[in-house]
């Protein structure tokens, strides 16, 4: 899908040695550099904004460095960008410290407009720097009626077998086109209803999977772009395509399970293709082949291909060469053309791709009883296996997946529930060998039950391919203590495992749904792992599609009711609010609010009606719902926290996040609308959730026996660590109450034998709350527990990802609930990690987009003696590392170009501070700003920094 990223490079020698010229000769003095130039978040990619978004850091050897003003060049070939006349946009000196979110502001640009740029800055002496290097960007096909392709399909559903899952073969399609002169440029833009693989001339086009990816197919269908000017020759080319069911016809969730009336066929019953190749050839002329009724289509080796049921491959209905030039395909018949849905959109795919991440190979392989093999690829993870394998003709190797095992060795499938998760391969009986990985599935698993091998097999019969959509690593996070390393690394995981086109609650079982609450719980932790710019851009066009009639937003998205009571929940709907917020302050994003602003007001008048204007929701408010009150604290231990309590404080929280993102985007009198609005809330939940002392209260006898609430056989109550972690984190108390509440917090933790007893909704804010009121070392004793329910239980107890639920697994005893919810990879819990990096290490946004930023390092008594953080943010790197040597802490301090950063040094004398061994107060770029409550403030631009402290 990438832009001509060889084109790019091709160009770029050339161009260096030019601009190296231009520079030398202009006598540029500044250092100051634009780096890693983006178009829409992306490299080099095909977009179809109008207007899209330019964003680069910035490097320089000079500490406090900043940018004062920029210029872009944007022209149509890279020789017009290196003797600077560009064609497109010449921005001119423009007086700005703005590095991202700078909207092309050039001429028009129609559909495939390939487009290159570079950039330059102006340091804070107005010296200008370098130009960047060139990148690029592509338009992709801004019209309807630029697309000449027909979607075209075989419908094979009559050849579907089994009782349980009917799985109809996938069909190929192909067709061979004539190229008459040297090709210069080719395009081919592809999408389907399904999941496609496209080839030309017997090779696989691009490295993405499961394209085109999931989106509510009535409203809007995503297509990719790939450059096969490589691909493509003078005379006859072939192309080809296998399309399977994929999201769009296939099995989806727990809709088989709970015996939903559909459990497959969501949006359409057959899978199909829309396919176009443009060339042109060198001497002007231009060729477009596209999907029609001449494509002939068949069915052969992919006998069944489901997302969560698996693939089935006969190797001796293998066409062979189907995709190459002169393959006989007189027995192939035509395509059927289906027309299209009105009003359904076609799009340029806005995410990253799912792409392969690494490959793992077998720890052990074990034999098992009935001649099957157990192998181990020592992680869980999302993805599939390549099989290697030497049989007759006619064999048939089984592949049953599954994360973890029985204490007796056995292969635990239980928490499957009703997905197959099975592959089965049938041999041809060739004598080299045979080799095979599924296309249309994938799985969560780190264990292979294989089944079928003739002779005792090797370790590298079974590979392991990580498979995740490709964000960018941005995070790293690193301690003296391997328990807290550990839970880092499973926390890492979990996100690769489940940020696969969707925000997946996760990868195994018959569900992976983009679940809501899920989502807005662990948002701000994925942000300091991956880059989830362009896959939150994807996701939250999914989220607002799936908005659900009465403005509410739904429980997962996209949203096909897999279960026909799934409708909303108090915090879960929540996601369409706090996601845009997250985007908008990480990366400084207002594009995303003004997109999505009319749904997020349309959502608060919801919340407004449903309060009946009293800004509170009393007790069994949302009895309306299924489950009542919705899902409330999910997976919390003990007693329940009342849901319309937790709703109140949601409404509040999403409110002042109206009011933030409404001042950003210029619409003052909303944003004094809604901080009035949270105010109202917040007084109402006062008025009605708190007694005389401040402590929270309930009616429990409201909920009855709790019949038809989440746990509500366990009862309600108002005085609970989940209700006062979420006040304090959301500012849902009075100056003098938040310390009494955390005081409370405290003494809730204490009661429980020092354990904490939160759900989804409560762990998220649970140690962020226990620090801000003081109380950073009961936060510390948490993260560091190794007893249920705990972090450290689950890494202790053999937790490679983060699990469901605290006691998914104990060893000796074995699985709790391992046939219901009990998923082993789902990063919910994983929401410590906000805490991680934003009170361990210290990190916090400051100014949208970490223009500026704090870092206030908490230091552990005891149990870690050393930290270090790195995050890439939209400007830069940034880094905050803490080491404590008896009396002596150390910080090491990275602050990227163009921001500023106050850091907060923790001394008991702040005298005894210095930086580089020099006394702070003495060093001109360090301002120091104040010394309180146990902390030296100190305010510092770009450079990285060695602070020494004595406490």
């Amino acid at each position: 899908m990438k832009f001509v990223q060889s084109s790019i490079r091709s160009v770029a020698l050339i161009l260096s040695a030019m601009i190296l010229s231009s520079n030398q000769s202009a006598a540029n003095k500044s250092d100051l550099k634009p780096v890693n130039l983006r178009t829409e978040y992306k490299i080099n990619p095909v977009v179809d904004a109008a207007k899209p978004r330019l964003s680069w850091e910035l490097t320089s050897a000079i500490r406090g460095q900043v940018q004062t003003a920029y210029q872009i060049m944007v022209a149509s070939s890279p020789n017009l960008l290196a003797t600077d006349t560009p064609d497109l946009w010449n921005s001119t000196k423009l007086a700005s410290n703005a590095t991202n979110q700078i909207e092309y502001a050039g001429k028009l640009l129609p559909s495939r407009t390939v487009c290159y740029w570079k950039v330059r800055s102006w340091d804070k002496y107005d010296q200008a720097g370098p130009w960047s290097a060139i990148a690029g960007w592509e338009m992709g096909l801004l019209n309807k009626s630029d697309w000449k392709a027909e979607w075209i399909g075989n419908d094979l559903r009559a050849l579907g077998k089994g009782k349980i899952y009917h799985l109809p073969p996938a069909p190929f399609f192909r067709r061979e086109a004539q190229f008459k002169a040297t090709v210069k440029r080719a395009r081919l833009y592809v999408t389907s209803l399904g999941l496609y693989e496209f080839q030309i001339n017997g090779k696989r086009v691009g490295t993405d999977y499961f394209t085109p990816g999931w989106t509510d197919y009535n409203k809007r269908v995503y297509y990719q772009t790939y450059d096969v000017t490589a691909d493509v020759k003078i005379g006859k080319n072939a192309l080809g395509a296998i399309v399977a069911e994929g999201w769009y016809a296939g099995y989806l969730g727990y809709a088989l399970l709970v015996g939903n009336p559909v459990v497959k066929n969501f949006y359409g019953d057959v899978p199909l293709l829309k396919a176009q190749l443009e060339v042109e050839y060198t001497n002007g002329e231009k060729e477009t082949i596209a999907t029609d009724q001449t494509w002939k289509t068949n069915h052969g080796p992919v006998l069944e291909a489901d997302l969560l049921n698996g693939e089935t491959y006969n190797a001796n209905l293998e066409f062979a060469n189907w995709s190459k030039v002169g393959y006989a395909d007189s027995n192939w018949k035509n395509s059927t053309i289906y027309p299209d849905k009105s009003g359904r959109k076609i799009e340029a795919y806005p995410g990253y791709p799912i792409q392969v991440f690494q490959e793992l190979k077998s720890k052990t392989v074990t034999p098992k009883s009935g001649g099957k093999y157990l192998f181990d690829l020592g992680q869980n993870f999302a993805g599939n296996v390549r099989l290697k394998v030497k049989g007759n003709k006619g064999d048939t190797i089984t592949l049953k997946y599954g994360e973890v095992l029985f204490p007796n060795g056995e292969i635990m499938t239980e928490n499957l529930r009703k997905a197959r998760a099975t592959d089965t391969y049938i041999l041809k009986g060739d004598k080299q060998g045979e080799t095979w990985t599924p296309k249309f599935t994938y799985h969560g698993f780190q264990y292979v039950e294989v089944a079928g091998f003739r002779t005792v097999p090797g370790l590298d019969a079974i590979t392991g391919i990580v498979l995740t959509s490709a964000t960018p690593e941005t995070g790293s996070f690193e301690t003296d203590n391997k328990l807290i390393n550990k839970l880092y690394q499973n926390i890492v995981w979990t996100q690769r495992s489940n940020y696969v086109d969707v925000p997946t609650d996760c990868p195994q079982r018959d569900e992976r749904l983009g679940w809501t609450g899920d989502a807005q719980a662990y948002i701000q932790s994925a942000t300091f792992n991956t880059d989830i710019s362009a896959f939150f851009t994807k996701w939250l066009v999914d989220l607002n599609d799936a908005q659900r009639a009465d403005k509410s937003y739904p429980i997962y998205a996209p949203a096909p009711n897999v279960r026909k009571t799934d409708t909303y929940s108090p915090g879960w709907s929540e996601a369409g609010i706090i996601c845009p917020y997250t985007i908008y302050k990480t990366y400084g994003d207002t594009r995303v609010i003004r997109e999505f602003w009319p749904n997020m007001v349309a959502y608060l008048r919801f919340m407004e009606a449903k309060s009946k204007g009293e800004y509170v929701y009393k007790e069994a408010s949302f009895e309306d719902i299924s489950p009542k009150g919705g899902f409330g604290d999910w997976l919390s231990v003990g007693k329940k926290t009342p849901p319309d309590m937790l709703a109140t404080m949601y409404y509040a929280y999403v409110a002042s996040m109206m009011a933030e993102m409404a001042n950003a985007i210029d619409k003052q009198e909303e944003s004094t609308y809604y901080h009035g609005i949270f105010n109202k809330i917040k007084q109402a939940f006062l008025a009605h959730y708190t007694e005389e002392t401040g402590k929270f209260k309930t009616n429990s006898a409201a909920y009855g026996d709790g019949g038809g609430y989440v746990d509500g056989q366990m009862g309600f109550d108002g005085h609970t660590q989940t209700a006062y972690a979420n006040a304090i984190y959301m500012h849902m108390l009075k100056p003098d109450q938040n310390q009494k509440a955390g005081d409370w917090l405290v003494e809730l933790i204490k009661a429980n034998n020092n354990k904490l007893s939160t759900g989804f909704l409560g762990v998220k804010p649970l140690l962020p709350s226990l620090s801000s009121t003081g109380h950073s070392d009961e936060a510390y004793k948490l993260l560091l527990s190794t007893e249920y329910p705990s972090w450290g239980f689950e890494v202790v107890n053999g937790a490679n990802t983060i699990w469901e639920r605290w006691n998914s697994y104990i060893k000796g005893k074995g699985f709790e609930n391992n046939a219901g919810m009990n998923s082993f990879n789902h990063y919910a819990f994983g929401a410590v990690n906000e805490w991680l990096f934003g009170n361990a290490a210290g990190l916090k946004v400051g100014e949208a987009g970490y223009r500026t930023f704090t870092i206030k390092p908490e230091i552990a008594n005891e149990g870690l003696n050393y930290v270090n953080a790195t995050y890439r943010s939209i400007n830069g790197k940034i880094e905050s590392s803490w080491k404590k040597a008896g009396k002596t802490v150390t910080l090491k301090i990275t602050v990227p170009v163009n921001t500023v950063a106050t850091v907060f040094i923790p001394t008991t004398n702040p005298a005894s501070v210095v930086e580089s061994a020099k006394e702070v107060k003495s060093n001109p770029a360090i301002k120091v700003k104040e010394f309180k409550d146990g902390y030296l403030y100190v305010e510092i631009g770009s450079g990285t920094y060695q602070f020494m402290s004595q406490n």
